[in-house]
């Protein structure tokens, strides 16, 4: 049974070296865990072709959540309310048709005191 959803922010800081993102991911349960489309692609983008294999090895690790007809729909709703972009909209979207926690570092748009499906494993300091 899924409990998370991985945000593009922990795979990239970890792909970057940050210590605490990849302590985090290395203590989740891969069959617990997910991510989803829109982080997929965000993550292959910062990769080359030749390199892009280091990060599917990981990201496949996961199950990949995909963007329906229920989940759009709730992300309008979202970006309508709390005026996020479009994919931050559409993982808390996902996080919440799923019932899973949104693990993310950005608690610039999803600030844990009003949005009790938000996790944040770390934080990152100056």
């Amino acid at each position: 049974m899924l409990e998370r959803l991985l945000d593009s922010v922990i795979i990239i800081d970890h792909f970057n070296g940050i210590s605490e993102a990849s302590t985090f991911i290395s203590g989740l349960d891969p069959a617990r865990t997910s991510i989803s489309v829109i982080s997929y692609a965000e993550i292959l983008v910062g990769f080359e072709d030749e390199k892009a294999s280091v990060a599917k090895a990981l990201l496949n690790h996961y199950e990949v959540l995909v963007i329906d007809t229920a989940v759009a729909e709730k992300a309008a709703g979202l970006r309508r309310v709390y005026g996020w972009k479009l994919p931050d909209a559409f993982q808390a979207a996902l996080a919440l048709h799923h019932n899973l926690r949104l693990c993310t570092r950005n608690t610039k748009d999803f600030d844990p005191q009003k949005h009790s499906f938000v996790e944040v494993p770390y934080t990152l300091t100056s």
